[in-house]
């Protein structure tokens, strides 16, 4: 078989970026998250619910979702990583991830506008998400074998930019040709393609099966390009992973630089996350947008992820990816305050004259920050992990930062879901990613910017 050049591992690798990130960019934050919060709001009007009190139950519906499918993925990822390592190969178990992916995503389309199924279709949406978020620690432990050591900062930078872009012209698609608005027009004036019902709402639940197809197109540049390192000839038994992870936690505690950053990220990516998942969610139950302007915003927001990703790439590499997590961390908790600190009538308290178009302009702002600081923080985060990893173990590594990233997945959820039920306001109920931003940018004072591989 002739040898597979860096430049083509390099696209084959970037494309699971361009594949997977609509699962996040359609699905988790721009069109199926909006879509499930209407149906489940309107659902609980129709038991006897007020507003804002229906409102407020769906945003916690979608909580204790995203709270399950995060401890499974957050506990099962060290374990299956090192049953990765010790046998050495990674790719066959992407593949199967891969299939939960594509039938989780595409049973969405079943999701009726009623509210009659959405735990069925809740369950849907976790297979896929847990899916995309554990191939996503076996693409990223391939990192260190794609390039040379120097240019990881920005290859990862640029495969997040073209994630980015990826999910940008997946979002473009489904406004122009599927999302209908209240007219039963697309963004563009059209009828829903393929002859779908504007009035069941098949254009938007179209959304799962074109997440679906995207990802099967555009993985074969991957499984194409990427090929496993050497097999190691060990069987891949549960006892030996359990003692390969055991060995791996020790050698974490044993490792201060390395510990603070996995409970540092184990943070502020838990609050990015939040960030993402509730995003627009927030513009469905508190600004009262439609999914085609929550769309128009994505495509903004994606831009500005994909554009700053790459600089963020650049200044990875320059200055290393420390000061850059940092810097975007602060920004992040700028934002996250003007939001919780606004709806439709008031910004901090003051008050705005009736039908102020000045909260859709504030957060439209706040999107291109949230997408910008997002991009450059998870692909600077990946950057940093690398420098912590360990060259003989690297699935190992990077499924304790699955794990950091995912142990307390159902740690901002859970907490919006608690600060939502408590203060019967949605808006309210984002706060807690605030304090989990502020915890991580302490716990990242004791981790070393050359990293610890050593």
């Amino acid at each position: 078989m002739a040898e597979i050049s860096t430049r083509k591992r390099v696209w084959g690798w970037w494309f699971f970026d361009w594949a997977s990130q609509p699962y996040h960019t359609l699905l988790v934050t721009f069109i199926f998250g909006p879509y499930f919060a209407s149906v489940a709001a309107e659902h609980f009007l129709s038991t006897g619910l007020d507003t804002q009190a229906a409102a407020a139950r769906a945003q916690t519906v979608w909580s204790w979702c995203l709270t399950i499918t995060g401890l499974i993925i957050g506990f099962g990822a060290p374990l299956i990583g090192a049953l990765a390592d010790v046998t050495g190969r990674r790719i066959p178990w992407i593949f199967g991830f891969s299939i939960m992916y594509v039938v989780g995503s595409g049973l969405l389309w079943y999701t009726m506008p009623d509210g009659s199924n959405m735990w069925w279709m809740l369950s849907a949406f976790g297979l896929g998400f847990v899916g995309a978020e554990y191939a996503l620690i076996f693409i990223n432990s391939q990192l260190p074998d794609i390039g040379e050591e120097e240019d990881v900062g920005k290859i990862s930078g640029s495969g997040f930019a073209f994630g980015y872009f990826g999910g940008l012209v997946s979002l473009a698609i489904m406004l122009a040709l599927f999302v209908e608005q209240p007219n039963g027009k697309t963004l563009i004036g059209l009828d829903p393609a393929f002859g779908l019902d504007a009035g069941a709402r098949e254009g938007t639940r179209f959304v799962g099966l074109l997440t679906a197809a995207w990802y099967v197109l555009f993985m074969i540049p991957y499984f194409m390009w990427v090929r496993d390192a050497d097999p190691t000839g060990k069987p891949g038994g549960l006892s030996q992973a359990l003692k390969m992870l055991g060995k791996a936690v020790k050698r974490v505690l044993s490792r201060s630089s390395l510990a603070a950053y996995l409970g540092s990220s184990m943070l502020y990516r838990d609050a990015l996350n939040g960030l993402y998942g509730f995003g627009g969610v927030y513009a469905t139950l508190v600004l009262e947008w439609n999914i085609v302007k929550i769309g128009v915003f994505g495509i903004i927001s994606v831009l500005a992820a994909a554009v700053f990703a790459w600089l963020g790439g650049k200044a990875d590499k320059k200055y290393g990816p420390k000061p850059v997590i940092k810097s975007s961390i602060w920004v992040l908790i700028l934002v996250c305050a003007t939001i919780v600190g606004m709806d439709r009538t008031q910004i901090f308290g003051i008050p705005l004259a009736e039908g102020s178009t000045l909260p859709d302009l504030i957060f439209f702002g706040c999107g291109v920050l949230i997408g910008g600081m997002g991009g450059i923080l998870q692909a600077s985060s990946r950057s940093m992990m690398v420098r912590h990893s360990d060259p003989e173990a690297p699935t190992e590594s990077f499924g304790l930062y699955g794990l950091s990233g995912r142990a307390t997945a159902f740690l901002a959820p859970a907490l919006i879901a608690i600060m939502t039920t408590a203060t019967g306001s949605a808006r309210l109920g984002v706060s807690p990613v605030v304090g989990l931003f502020i915890l991580g940018l302490i716990l990242l004072t004791w981790v070393k910017a050359e990293g610890d591989r050593t």
